[in-house]
């Protein structure tokens, strides 16, 4: 599997689960990185008896791995770092060289928390497993799906102020024509706050911008 460690994408990973694999900005892309440093199909990845290799595309910034130009189809090893244009830094992480594949979720899951940790966020989200760590402590019991969704959308837009008709919209879509209260959204903001405080206290995580809506300060 490939995690992102930094760029447009850090924080995100691909369980590498079919024979050819391509990464570049266009959304056709298996793999994508939203920038225009990237080119639109920058390099592929193939599979074959003796794990994966990595091709670049011809892309115009060029496609390294542990800091080494990717010249011709070079042979991945488990803890790689691949450099894609100047922008992203994709950690390859062979399952085979730690866990089934099986397992695969829980390993990417659990790396990116550290990664995350090691990078200075203290909170993280998997959004595939719909998982949450403070530090790298996963919070447990889970998560609510309300509280879920609102947490997974302030981590997308970290640092961003989020609306509450965009919080509405994303945890309650069904209700959203209907109407959903401000008391509704202060009440499970404050019930989210409440849950990530088992973990770490002294943070305030969510900040309440009077008039705006809400923000994830993530140190």
């Amino acid at each position: 599997m490939l995690i992102a460690q930094a760029g447009p994408a850090a924080g995100h990973h691909w369980p590498l689960r079919q024979e050819v694999l391509t990464i570049g900005r266009e959304p056709t892309c298996d793999i994508v990185i939203p920038d225009r440093q990237v080119s639109r199909v920058h390099a592929r990845l193939e599979r074959d008896p003796e794990g994966f290799t990595l091709e670049d595309l011809g892309s115009k910034n060029g496609t390294h791995v542990n800091g080494a130009p990717v010249s011709g189809r070079i042979r991945l090893r488990d803890g790689d770092l691949i450099q894609v244009a100047l922008i992203a830094k994709l950690a390859y992480v062979d399952s085979d060289s730690t866990m089934p594949l099986t397992g695969g979720d829980e390993l990417a899951a659990r790396v990116a928390a550290a990664e995350a940790v090691r990078g200075g966020r203290a909170l993280f989200v998997d959004n595939m497993s719909r998982r949450v760590w403070v530090g790298e402590k996963e919070l447990n019991p889970p998560l609510s799906l309300p509280q879920f969704r609102l947490i997974e959308l302030l981590f997308e837009s970290e640092g961003q102020v989020v609306s509450r008709d965009a919080i509405v919209a994303r945890v309650w879509p069904e209700d959203a024509d209907a109407g959903v209260s401000e008391q509704a959204v202060d009440a499970l903001a404050r019930r989210l706050r409440e849950r990530i405080a088992e973990l770490d206290a002294e943070h305030a995580y969510i900040l309440t911008v009077r008039g705006h809506g809400f923000r994830l300060q993530n140190r």
